[in-house]
């Protein structure tokens, strides 16, 4: 068994009202196919894209629900040692959600940020799910921290998953758009959120082939695109959307075969 990667983005869940209509709306704008997970104490249906999974979905608890959070998607970041990530978490500022342990899949450990932005460390049992290099068509190829303060996030961050800075944008009066990455890749980018903008929160971006048959696709199955499709330094289009039930998701086309964001 190869080692667990320190900072992979490696699985993403979607959070939902309805899991059972997910994927009537993914499955069409992304590519996706479906498949349930063998062993499981409870249901849990997973995305594929080909014949790899790539995350899953679940219903949003009635804790959650209570609590505010909106459906939302939900990204895991692997880690050796997902009990020091965690601990880890709590001493730079951020706090511990939920810890859990998944037999024969691994643990987890749902984290807030310094700012409320929450994601997932997963220290899996056997091999870390995903992969290094360029994201292929249907996976998640870009993700964007909207934050109150970037450098401070880019500390915590850094502190934890050994994320290191690689480009940097000037954006003018919006400040500036730090991309982050592992292993010589760039992986996203964190900017300070607008004051009319959601919450801290982090935006997951799909790879797609045609981002405007995507982006048509989104509206035709209930959802919206409130921003793009529209160029971004480089020659990529990215379109923001929402899906029929509220969560928030991002389309991505690169300009040129295995070109990317940065």
């Amino acid at each position: 068994m190869s080692e667990t990667p320190l900072g992979r983005f490696c699985w993403f869940d979607l959070m939902t009202l309805r899991p059972d209509e997910a994927p009537d709306f993914y499955g069409p704008v992304t590519g996706w196919g479906t498949m349930p997970f063998e062993g499981g104490e409870e249901p849990y249906l997973m995305w594929t894209n080909g014949e790899a999974p790539i995350g899953g979905m679940m219903e949003l608890s009635a804790e959650a629900i209570a609590a505010g959070a909106p459906p939302h998607w939900l990204a895991y970041i692997s880690t050796p040692d997902v009990g020091g990530t965690a601990t880890l978490a709590t001493k730079l500022g951020g706090s511990v959600m939920s810890e859990v342990d998944v037999p024969t899949v691994g643990s987890f450990a749902v984290v807030s940020d310094r700012d409320g932005a929450v994601f997932a460390a997963f220290q899996p049992i056997e091999s870390t799910p995903g992969h290094d290099g360029v994201p292929d068509v249907g996976e998640f190829s870009w993700h964007e921290l909207y934050t109150e303060d970037w450098e401070s996030a880019f500390d915590f961050y850094s502190r934890l998953f050994g994320w290191v800075k690689t480009d940097q944008m000037d954006m003018g009066e919006r400040g500036i758009y730090q991309m982050f990455g592992r292993e010589g890749q760039t992986l996203g980018g964190m900017m300070n959120r607008d004051p009319d903008m959601p919450p801290p929160m982090w935006m997951y971006y799909v790879r797609v082939a045609d981002i405007e048959a995507a982006a048509a696709t989104v509206k035709d199955g209930g959802g919206s695109v409130w921003n793009g499709p529209m160029e971004v330094p480089g020659g990529d289009l990215v379109a923001h959307c929402t899906d029929p039930q509220g969560a928030t998701f991002a389309l991505h086309s690169t300009a040129a075969p295995g070109a990317g964001l940065a």
